[in-house]
Protein backbone atom coordinates (compact mmCIF):
# COMPACT_ATOMS: atom_id res chain seq x y z
CA UNK A 1 0.00 0.00 0.00
CA UNK A 2 1.17 3.34 -1.13
CA UNK A 3 2.12 5.81 1.90
CA UNK A 4 0.20 9.65 2.08
CA UNK A 5 2.76 12.15 1.97
CA UNK A 6 1.44 15.01 3.80
CA UNK A 7 2.15 18.54 1.82
CA UNK A 8 4.36 21.18 4.24
CA UNK A 9 1.51 23.19 5.43
CA UNK A 10 1.91 26.78 7.47
CA UNK A 11 2.82 26.04 10.82
CA UNK A 12 0.01 28.54 12.05
CA UNK A 13 -2.35 27.07 9.73
CA UNK A 14 -2.03 23.51 10.54
CA UNK A 15 -5.53 22.24 11.55
CA UNK A 16 -5.15 18.78 13.25
CA UNK A 17 -4.40 17.95 16.61
CA UNK A 18 -3.62 14.12 17.98
CA UNK A 19 -5.25 11.77 19.72
CA UNK A 20 -2.06 9.77 20.98
CA UNK A 21 0.58 11.16 21.69
CA UNK A 22 4.14 10.07 22.86
CA UNK A 23 7.07 12.13 23.85
CA UNK A 24 10.65 11.35 22.74
CA UNK A 25 13.67 11.68 24.94
CA UNK A 26 16.97 11.09 26.04
CA UNK A 27 20.07 11.88 24.05
CA UNK A 28 21.82 11.31 20.66
CA UNK A 29 20.16 8.21 19.91
CA UNK A 30 16.84 8.79 20.18
CA UNK A 31 17.11 12.78 18.28
CA UNK A 32 18.93 10.15 15.66
CA UNK A 33 21.88 9.86 13.74
CA UNK A 34 20.89 7.23 11.37
CA UNK A 35 22.51 8.40 8.09
CA UNK A 36 24.64 11.18 9.29
CA UNK A 37 28.15 10.86 7.60
CA UNK A 38 30.59 14.08 8.11
CA UNK A 39 27.90 15.80 10.30
CA UNK A 40 25.84 15.95 7.10
CA UNK A 41 22.74 13.58 7.06
CA UNK A 42 22.16 11.25 3.73
CA UNK A 43 18.49 12.22 3.17
CA UNK A 44 17.75 8.46 2.85
CA UNK A 45 14.63 7.69 4.23
CA UNK A 46 13.32 4.14 4.83
CA UNK A 47 9.80 2.71 4.24
CA UNK A 48 8.96 1.92 7.80
CA UNK A 49 9.98 5.47 8.05
CA UNK A 50 8.00 7.55 5.82
CA UNK A 51 5.90 10.70 6.41
CA UNK A 52 2.15 8.94 6.71
CA UNK A 53 -1.46 11.78 7.20
CA UNK A 54 -1.75 10.16 10.59
CA UNK A 55 1.55 11.14 12.15
CA UNK A 56 2.11 14.68 13.37
CA UNK A 57 5.04 16.49 15.50
CA UNK A 58 5.10 19.09 18.01
CA UNK A 59 7.65 21.45 16.31
CA UNK A 60 9.98 23.53 18.38
CA UNK A 61 7.67 26.08 18.18
CA UNK A 62 4.99 24.41 19.67
CA UNK A 63 3.01 23.80 16.54
CA UNK A 64 1.76 20.23 15.31
CA UNK A 65 2.74 20.13 11.58
CA UNK A 66 2.94 16.72 9.23
CA UNK A 67 5.91 14.60 11.11
CA UNK A 68 8.83 13.63 9.07
CA UNK A 69 12.89 12.49 9.41
CA UNK A 70 14.72 13.89 10.65
CA UNK A 71 12.04 14.36 13.22
CA UNK A 72 14.98 16.36 16.09
CA UNK A 73 16.08 18.90 13.40
CA UNK A 74 14.62 21.58 15.16
CA UNK A 75 14.97 20.32 18.97
CA UNK A 76 18.62 18.77 18.49
CA UNK A 77 20.16 21.69 17.10
CA UNK A 78 23.64 21.64 17.97
CA UNK A 79 24.59 18.72 15.63
CA UNK A 80 22.93 17.07 12.65
CA UNK A 81 19.70 14.66 13.17
CA UNK A 82 19.41 11.96 11.02
CA UNK A 83 17.07 8.52 10.85
CA UNK A 84 15.53 7.79 15.11
CA UNK A 85 13.18 5.44 16.30
CA UNK A 86 10.25 7.46 16.08
CA UNK A 87 8.96 7.84 12.94
CA UNK A 88 9.23 3.64 12.68
CA UNK A 89 7.50 3.56 15.87
CA UNK A 90 4.62 5.70 14.95
CA UNK A 91 4.00 3.91 11.91
CA UNK A 92 3.70 0.29 13.14
CA UNK A 93 1.66 1.29 16.23
CA UNK A 94 -0.82 3.83 14.01
CA UNK A 95 -3.31 1.90 12.99
CA UNK A 96 -3.51 -0.32 16.51
CA UNK A 97 -4.80 3.11 18.46
CA UNK A 98 -8.24 3.40 19.14
CA UNK A 99 -10.21 2.25 16.54
CA UNK A 100 -7.17 2.90 14.01
CA UNK A 101 -6.42 5.04 11.64
CA UNK A 102 -6.49 8.22 14.35
CA UNK A 103 -4.23 10.86 14.73
CA UNK A 104 -1.13 9.92 16.31
CA UNK A 105 1.29 13.27 17.27
CA UNK A 106 4.98 13.02 18.40
CA UNK A 107 6.70 15.35 20.83
CA UNK A 108 10.62 15.53 20.10
CA UNK A 109 12.33 16.36 23.13
CA UNK A 110 16.25 14.54 22.91
CA UNK A 111 19.62 16.48 22.91
CA UNK A 112 22.76 14.53 22.01
CA UNK A 113 25.55 14.48 24.60
CA UNK A 114 23.66 14.88 27.35
CA UNK A 115 23.98 13.10 30.92
CA UNK A 116 21.17 11.95 33.13
CA UNK A 117 21.80 15.00 35.56
CA UNK A 118 21.21 17.44 32.95
CA UNK A 119 17.78 16.16 32.83
CA UNK A 120 16.85 16.57 36.99
CA UNK A 121 14.09 18.63 38.03
CA UNK A 122 14.49 22.29 37.28
CA UNK A 123 17.09 22.16 34.29
CA UNK A 124 16.65 23.31 31.07
CA UNK A 125 16.37 20.30 29.32
CA UNK A 126 13.73 18.92 31.86
CA UNK A 127 12.01 21.84 32.14
CA UNK A 128 11.36 21.84 28.20
CA UNK A 129 10.31 18.23 28.15
CA UNK A 130 7.74 19.09 30.58
CA UNK A 131 6.47 22.80 28.82
CA UNK A 132 6.48 20.68 25.43
CA UNK A 133 4.93 17.69 27.15
CA UNK A 134 1.79 20.00 28.76
CA UNK A 135 1.55 21.71 25.48
CA UNK A 136 1.09 19.31 23.21
CA UNK A 137 -2.30 17.95 25.37
CA UNK A 138 -3.35 21.75 25.78
CA UNK A 139 -6.45 22.93 23.59
CA UNK A 140 -7.10 19.38 22.70
CA UNK A 141 -8.75 16.10 23.41
CA UNK A 142 -5.78 13.85 23.01
CA UNK A 143 -3.83 12.09 26.23
CA UNK A 144 -0.03 11.13 26.32
CA UNK A 145 0.43 7.23 26.15
CA UNK A 146 4.09 7.08 26.76
CA UNK A 147 7.49 9.01 27.24
CA UNK A 148 10.20 6.97 25.29
CA UNK A 149 13.30 7.44 26.98
CA UNK A 150 17.14 6.47 24.99
CA UNK A 151 19.72 8.16 27.05
CA UNK A 152 22.66 6.76 28.92
CA UNK A 153 25.47 6.83 27.29
CA UNK A 154 27.07 9.59 28.67
CA UNK A 155 27.25 8.42 32.23
CA UNK A 156 29.25 5.91 31.09
CA UNK A 157 32.65 7.30 31.60
CA UNK A 158 32.45 7.68 35.18
CA UNK A 159 31.75 5.28 37.87
CA UNK A 160 30.01 7.71 39.91
CA UNK A 161 27.87 8.28 36.89
CA UNK A 162 27.05 5.19 36.83
CA UNK A 163 26.71 4.16 40.04
CA UNK A 164 24.29 7.01 40.27
CA UNK A 165 22.21 6.01 37.16
CA UNK A 166 19.57 3.97 38.90
CA UNK A 167 18.54 6.50 41.41
CA UNK A 168 18.48 9.24 38.87
CA UNK A 169 16.66 7.38 36.19
CA UNK A 170 13.98 6.15 39.33
CA UNK A 171 13.58 10.48 40.07
CA UNK A 172 13.38 11.27 36.60
CA UNK A 173 10.08 9.06 36.08
CA UNK A 174 9.01 10.06 39.22
CA UNK A 175 9.02 13.95 38.85
CA UNK A 176 7.62 13.40 35.12
CA UNK A 177 4.38 11.59 36.48
CA UNK A 178 3.97 13.75 39.04
CA UNK A 179 4.45 17.16 36.98
CA UNK A 180 2.27 16.12 34.46
CA UNK A 181 -0.64 14.56 36.71
CA UNK A 182 0.22 11.39 34.94
CA UNK A 183 1.16 8.54 38.14
CA UNK A 184 0.88 5.77 36.10
CA UNK A 185 2.57 7.16 32.50
CA UNK A 186 4.12 4.25 31.14
CA UNK A 187 7.49 4.83 30.76
CA UNK A 188 9.18 2.27 27.95
CA UNK A 189 13.21 2.72 28.14
CA UNK A 190 16.31 1.60 25.92
CA UNK A 191 18.84 -0.39 27.28
CA UNK A 192 22.39 1.35 26.35
CA UNK A 193 23.83 -0.67 23.46
CA UNK A 194 27.45 1.55 23.24
CA UNK A 195 28.82 3.87 25.20
CA UNK A 196 32.80 3.90 27.32
CA UNK A 197 33.13 0.23 27.82
CA UNK A 198 34.43 1.12 31.25
CA UNK A 199 31.27 1.11 32.51
CA UNK A 200 28.58 0.60 30.23
CA UNK A 201 27.64 -2.75 31.35
CA UNK A 202 26.90 -0.58 34.87
CA UNK A 203 24.58 1.33 33.32
CA UNK A 204 22.50 -1.33 31.29
CA UNK A 205 22.52 -3.26 34.51
CA UNK A 206 20.43 -0.28 36.17
CA UNK A 207 18.21 0.54 33.13
CA UNK A 208 17.45 -3.64 33.13
CA UNK A 209 17.13 -3.34 36.75
CA UNK A 210 14.69 -0.81 37.15
CA UNK A 211 11.25 -2.40 38.99
CA UNK A 212 8.41 0.33 38.66
CA UNK A 213 4.73 0.07 37.77
CA UNK A 214 4.53 0.66 33.92
CA UNK A 215 8.54 0.65 32.66
CA UNK A 216 9.31 -1.35 30.28
CA UNK A 217 12.99 -2.00 29.27
CA UNK A 218 13.93 -2.74 25.55
CA UNK A 219 17.36 -3.97 24.98
CA UNK A 220 19.52 -2.39 22.24
CA UNK A 221 22.30 -4.61 22.65
CA UNK A 222 22.96 -6.14 19.48
CA UNK A 223 21.59 -3.49 17.25
CA UNK A 224 24.27 -2.19 13.94
CA UNK A 225 26.52 0.21 14.82
CA UNK A 226 27.80 3.29 12.60
CA UNK A 227 31.83 3.05 12.06
CA UNK A 228 31.41 5.39 15.22
CA UNK A 229 30.24 2.82 17.85
CA UNK A 230 28.25 5.43 19.83
CA UNK A 231 25.29 5.30 17.07
CA UNK A 232 23.10 3.16 15.45
CA UNK A 233 22.80 2.95 12.25
CA UNK A 234 19.46 4.05 9.87
CA UNK A 235 18.02 -0.35 9.64
CA UNK A 236 18.81 -0.47 13.34
CA UNK A 237 16.89 2.26 14.37
CA UNK A 238 14.20 1.41 12.21
CA UNK A 239 13.81 -1.92 14.14
CA UNK A 240 14.48 -0.08 17.38
CA UNK A 241 11.08 1.59 16.41
CA UNK A 242 9.36 -1.80 15.41
CA UNK A 243 11.02 -2.64 19.49
CA UNK A 244 9.46 0.47 21.18
CA UNK A 245 6.01 -0.26 19.36
CA UNK A 246 6.27 -4.27 20.44
CA UNK A 247 6.67 -3.12 24.15
CA UNK A 248 4.24 -0.92 23.99
CA UNK A 249 1.55 -2.50 22.56
CA UNK A 250 2.26 -5.70 24.48
CA UNK A 251 2.15 -3.77 27.47
CA UNK A 252 0.20 -0.75 27.30
CA UNK A 253 -2.41 -0.56 24.28
CA UNK A 254 -5.77 -0.46 25.43
CA UNK A 255 -8.62 -2.04 23.47
CA UNK A 256 -9.91 -0.24 20.44
CA UNK A 257 -12.72 1.55 20.59
CA UNK A 258 -14.79 4.11 18.61
CA UNK A 259 -13.69 7.40 18.24
CA UNK A 260 -12.74 10.31 15.22
CA UNK A 261 -9.75 10.78 13.35
CA UNK A 262 -7.28 13.82 13.83
CA UNK A 263 -9.45 16.87 15.20
CA UNK A 264 -9.64 20.60 15.06
CA UNK A 265 -7.90 22.18 17.74
CA UNK A 266 -10.32 22.83 21.37
CA UNK A 267 -10.33 25.26 23.57
CA UNK A 268 -9.72 24.30 27.12
CA UNK A 269 -7.06 24.21 29.79
CA UNK A 270 -4.32 21.36 29.91
CA UNK A 271 -5.80 18.14 31.33
CA UNK A 272 -4.19 15.66 33.11
CA UNK A 273 -5.29 12.10 32.24
CA UNK A 274 -4.15 8.89 33.88
CA UNK A 275 -4.16 5.34 31.60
Amino acid sequence: MEETIIPVTEQNQFPQTPKHIFILSGQSNMAGRGGVHHHHWDGVVPLDSQPHASIIRLSANLHWEPAREPLHHDIDVRKACGVGPGMSFANAVKDHLGGGGECLGLVPCAVGGTAIKEWERGQHLYDNMLKRSKESVEKTTGEIKALLWYQGESDTPSYHTAEAYKENMERLIHNVREDLGLPSLPIIQVAIASGDERYMEKVREAQLGIDLPNVICVDAKGLALKEDNLHLTTEAQVKLGHMLADAFLTHFNAPPSQSSPCSAPKTGEYQSQSN
